[in-house]
């Protein structure tokens, strides 16, 4: 299904064709990548820092005003386009989904912070005037390390990375209900997880809990309990949320949609995608498009 969507790998956009990780100044990252304004997916993980400029960019169909000081955060799989105004400048580094994994004992760890838990509306954050100086210069040390590295500079890459994440999450920046959120149970991470794998075939709650050996009452408990919303809701989510995704690459037919996440029929599909969001998916893509 994700070929479907223009997705990016890290190697064509570094011109060492680096496969884990790229650095860069962003005035020069988007010199070099002007055509980079059309939405598509990433292979991998991006992170931000707007130094100066002015314009918009878009997660997953939530738009951001370009600030001074302001970083965003992608995980893989999400949309992403941007317009710029004027001269923008800052920092952009990209990294790939293993580029930790060999490095902490905990495989799932960048999940714990709440601006990667994939929810594109916590995916922005404005840096306090207290902290832009130490992110500032986190992001120049990156900067010593041109490719290619060692081993042993990947993992000073890491080492700051990790500060960088752990002193932003720490600080006044994320708040104190979107920091409970991100530190939800294992159990309801393993959750999320599985409907991402699975969403197009397993729709219902009952279907997942045996999965978690938990009763579908159980896992619905939890899920109100630690974020807000229904077992349901979550995997309703989901699949609107790619519906949006496909329906965003006009090249796609709503057939092709409706195959694509496995509705028995495109009338199916209209039904289930207008009960979620309210218009049809011709009303959105339309709407969206023209945007």
């Amino acid at each position: 299904m994700h070929s479907h969507f223009p997705r990016l790998e890290i190697g064509p956009l570094s011109e060492y064709r680096a496969d884990d990780i790229m650095i860069s100044r962003f005035a020069q990252y988007l010199r070099a990548h002007q055509n980079l304004v059309f939405p598509h997916r990433h292979s991998f993980y991006q992170l931000v820092l707007f130094t100066s400029g002015a314009g918009s960019h878009t997660i997953d169909f939530n738009s951001f005003d370009v600030r001074a000081f302001q970083m965003y955060f992608m995980v893989p799989g999400q949309i992403h386009t941007w317009e710029f105004e004027g001269e923008t400048e800052g920092y952009v580094v990209n990294f790939s989904e293993s580029f930790f994994r060999s490095f902490l004992l905990q495989s799932d760890y960048l999940d714990s912070f709440s601006f990667f838990d994939g929810d594109s509306s916590h995916a922005v954050v404005q840096l306090p005037e207290t902290m832009q100086g130490k992110i500032v210069g986190l992001f120049e040390e990156l900067l010593k390390y041109p490719l290619p590295i060692t081993s042993q500079q990947a993992d000073l890459i890491r080492v700051l990375l990790l500060q960088l994440f752990l002193t932003i999450e720490q600080s006044e920046a994320i708040s104190a209900e979107q920091k409970r959120r991100a530190h939800k149970p294992q159990i309801i991470r393993d959750f999320q997880k599985l409907i991402s794998q699975h969403y197009t075939t397993l729709r219902l709650p009952g279907e997942y809990a045996p999965l978690l050996h938990i009763t579908p009452n159980h896992l619905n408990a939890l899920c109100k309990e630690h974020l807000g919303m229904q077992a349901g809701a979550l995997i309703r989510n989901r699949i609107t949320l790619e519906a949006k995704r496909l329906l965003t690459n006009a090249d796609l037919t709503i057939s092709q949609i409706s195959y694509a996440l496995n509705f028995s029929d495109n009338s199916y599909f209209t039904k289930y995608f207008k009960k979620e969001t309210g218009v049809t998916p011709e009303g959105w893509r339309e709407g969206v498009l023209k945007g």
